[in-house]
């Protein structure tokens, strides 16, 4: 019952978060010239996935001379294209809840190899919450180590995950097996 109540708490509170509070919107911009850009971008063909420019498949070509001016000209990025129409939300959605019972699965196990039935709530809420936190907040740091996402950005996607780590270890807390 702890797991599947955290995944429910935790995609409720999540649903708030982005449908009410809707801080995540600055995280970001429109494209320069947007509709020329855009025309532009339908113009190659891209199919949905992750790219790179200026792009480089053999780290050792970063020392030749072409590779250096790509990169000191610019720009230098990352772009992900995902397939064209509306969102998929029901799909996105029941990805989502799918994670959150992962995450809660593996607080569940790891708080359950510490932690006998009848421990005390508030050490079950710390640990399971801190489990929780680092698969909801702590993991998405490195997107802005090593993807350049913005950290303010980063930081506002690990606060939700510090809210989804309250959630979670609450529910733990409150469903642990006495």
């Amino acid at each position: 019952m702890a797991i599947l109540g955290a995944a429910v708490a935790v995609f409720i509170l999540s649903s708030i978060l982005h449908m009410v509070f809707k801080y995540h919107h600055s995280d970001f911009r429109p494209l320069p010239s947007e509709g020329s850009s855009i025309e532009k971008l339908r113009s190659m063909d891209l199919t949905p996935g992750l790219y790179h420019f200026p792009y480089c498949a053999d780290h050792k070509r970063m020392a030749e001379p072409e590779m250096k001016e790509k990169l000191a000209k610019g720009p230098d990025g990352m772009m992900i294209v995902v397939p064209n129409g509306p969102p998929a939300m029901g799909k996105l959605l029941g990805l989502w809840f799918a994670f959150t019972v992962l995450v809660s699965i593996f607080a569940a196990y790891v708080t359950g190899r510490i932690f006998p039935a009848g421990a005390d709530p508030m050490e079950v809420f710390r640990f399971a919450g801190t489990v929780a936190f680092l698969a909801y907040g702590v993991g998405l740091l490195s997107n802005s180590i090593w993807k350049g996402i913005p950290w303010k950005a980063t930081l506002k996607e690990a606060f939700d995950g510090l809210l989804y780590a309250f959630a979670t270890g609450g529910v733990f807390a409150w469903l642990w097996p006495h």
